[in-house]
């Protein structure tokens, strides 16, 4: 992307309206549904840069329904991502990460044929230190009669039933990625412009990993087969050469996910004893694991709970949580080996 030659100038709007094209039969409501979010991202990305400056920094004194404590920014992201949707008719119903329930459209409005599922700001716990937090989306189609109101049923769906799916992340710049089935792309936000340019197009996982992301202090609460799997990450025990992977690990999903996409490499959250929360995974199925696994998968990677692939995993709950193992498609089915050949034959 350069701003000296408008031919390689290619802004978010233009490349959905594109990708509208592989669907003729569109009627054009995913293509704004889409660039309603990335007018979410510009909305947040301008209070997260200004986070130190503005009294959004700290918590708000809540929990959510995670029992986790509310940052400011939480509130005010879920509250954006609400805002811009409730009104448009193309959804049917949403649901966040911060709120117990299903969020129905008000009655004053029309429904349409769409569900958003979203974690408003993941990593919110680093914003407080400057780390890259970011917006999760996840979008399919209601399940329900269009024209009544969207039901439970509608966001309990699993990862393969997705259309569309993405992040923005807040750092040292601000990006958008997101597919609706035909590879991944990436968008920049220029600041002068107000606008995201490509920059990133058709994203694909390096076919070298170079890193693995893990929160080591978790080890001695890991089952033998993940401990045995980090130890194969660490030194490439069995293969006739070793990994050569490095420890990168920021704890922020979003900014680990992003940095591996890129650069190449695996994330694990595996379950957990410490916990009794995490002894079936931390990390939200709808929110976090089947859309980023769902970019993945479009990126030619893979994602796997340690025993199945996270896109055919059913929800049975609103705030499902699950183990999570995402990136180079080697490594993460490299680790349903050990875990089944460690840990048994599991539930």
């Amino acid at each position: 992307m350069t701003l000296n030659n408008t031919t390689q100038i290619t802004t978010i709007e233009r490349h959905i309206l594109d990708q509208q094209h592989h669907y003729p039969d569109a009627s054009g409501a995913l293509t704004n549904l889409l660039y309603d979010l990335a007018l979410c991202g510009k909305i947040i990305a301008s209070k997260v840069i200004q986070a130190g400056l503005m009294d959004v920094l700290g918590k708000t004194g809540g929990e959510n329904v995670q029992g986790e404590e509310v940052q400011k920014l939480d509130e005010f992201a879920d509250e954006t991502i609400y805002k811009l949707n409730d009104h448009t008719g193309r959804l049917a119903v949403m649901g966040s990460e911060e709120r117990p329930d299903i969020i129905p459209i008000p009655p004053k409005y029309k429904t349409g044929k769409y569900v958003l599922l979203y974690d408003p700001l993941d990593g919110s716990s680093n914003i407080d230190v400057n780390v890259s937090v970011g917006s999760i989306f996840a979008i399919y189609r209601r399940k329900t009669p269009e024209g009544s109101p969207g039901t439970l049923a509608d966001c309990l769906q699993p990862g393969k039933e997705l259309i569309a799916a993405g992040y923005i992340i807040y750092g040292s710049s601000t990006m958008l990625v997101y597919s609706t089935g035909n590879g991944v792309h990436g968008f920049t936000l220029n600041r002068m412009l107000g606008e995201f340019l490509l920059s990133h197009p058709d994203i694909k996982m390096p076919a070298k990993p170079k890193f693995y992301s893990v929160n080591q202090a978790y080890e001695p609460f890991w089952s033998p087969g993940v401990l045995r799997y980090v130890r194969y990450l660490q030194t490439g025990e069995g293969e006739p050469e070793k990994l050569g992977l490095s420890l990168r690990y920021i704890g922020s999903l979003v900014a680990d996910f992003h940095r591996n996409l890129l650069g190449g490499g695996l994330f694990c959250y595996p379950a957990d004893r410490k916990d009794p929360k995490k002894t079936g995974g931390k990390l939200r199925l709808l929110y976090e694991a089947a859309p980023l696994a769902y970019l993945a998968e479009q990126a030619g990677g893979y994602a796997t709970d340690g025993r199945q692939r996270i896109l055919d995993i059913e929800p049975t709950s609103l705030h499902q949580r699950v183990p999570l193992f995402i990136g180079d498609k080697n490594l993460c089915l490299k680790a349903e080996q050990y875990i089944k050949k460690f840990d048994g034959p599991g539930a």
